[in-house]
């Protein structure tokens, strides 16, 4: 035993008779974790032990994890996500589910390509910024054909498919399973966002929005089944009114929609699109 160890234990030990049990109890905790941590990294560092190599996740895995820290431009003057008009087609009570592609009616399942959504809801108050947890998360959007379930004169009156709502985890984080959406005459391609925060019954706030593609994308979806046989969209994002027009919050006057587009990564048939809703609590 080397001069230094032995005189750290004769230190524990005199100290243990000065303080009592307590110091004795403690101690070997911290003793515990530190020793680990000098042996995990000695161990890292003499090359002794391999690291431990994990394949690589798949696109369903990487929907269970946080989209990261909450980070503002300190130049942006943007000071949280611009909100747009609901639309005709908002229906309320959907049911709470990740997965939207199924109408509950018949047990249904929309074809599409499968696209996985994960949403972050983050509240700005003071030049903080933080997750909200707990927040009502609604999605809504029209079907590789343009159609939306719930709307009668579309024909799918008591239809719920492509609708539906998720509370944000601790993280602020909100996920879905949905398709991809499709176009319908004089609008680019699109989802609904609604984003409701209660206390009790009480809604203390509401933000409604909606989330675009990118032109590219959407024309080589729909260059694929079961989108081609519906044809190339003929509605560009700048082409949209929507999308070009001002916020119905007024922190954008024009071109509105270039704030809300989707981050959309690939993975072999199917796509991840990520998007941050910041919201203004102060």
């Amino acid at each position: 035993m080397s001069n230094q160890l032995l005189t750290f234990f004769m230190t524990v030990i005199l100290f243990s008779v000065l303080l009592g049990p307590s110091f004795i109890i403690f101690l070997p905790t911290s003793f515990a974790q530190f020793h680990k941590a000098s042996t995990n990294q000695s161990l890292s560092n003499s090359g002794s032990m391999q690291p431990d190599l994990q394949s690589e996740p798949t696109l369903v895995q990487k929907t269970t994890s946080v989209l990261g820290s909450c980070a503002l431009a300190h130049s942006s003057k943007l000071h949280a996500t611009p909100q747009q008009t609901e639309g005709p087609y908002f229906v309320d009570g959907m049911p709470n589910r990740s997965d939207i592609r199924t109408d509950s009616s018949d047990g249904s399942l929309q074809q599409g390509i499968t696209l996985y959504l994960l949403i972050d809801v983050y509240g700005m108050n003071n030049g903080l910024c933080f997750p909200v947890g707990r927040a009502k998360v609604d999605i809504w959007h029209a079907n590789s054909l343009g159609v939306y379930s719930s709307v009668n004169e579309m024909g799918t009156t008591g239809k719920n498919f492509l609708r539906g709502y998720q509370l944000t985890d601790e993280n602020g984080t909100a996920r879905f399973t949905t398709i991809y959406p499709g176009w319908y005459p004089g609008r680019a391609i699109h989802i609904h966002d609604k984003v409701r925060i209660f206390n009790g019954s009480e809604t203390t706030l509401e933000w409604t929005s909606q989330l675009y593609f990118n032109n590219t994308m959407n024309k080589q979806i729909h260059e694929q089944p079961p989108y081609s046989s519906h044809g190339p969209p003929p509605t560009q994002n700048e082409q949209d009114f929507i999308y070009a027009g001002p916020s119905t919050d007024s922190l954008v006057r024009n071109n509105s929609g270039k704030d809300l587009i989707m981050n959309v990564t690939k993975d072999g048939p199917e796509y991840l699109g990520t998007f941050n809703i910041f919201l203004n609590l102060g």
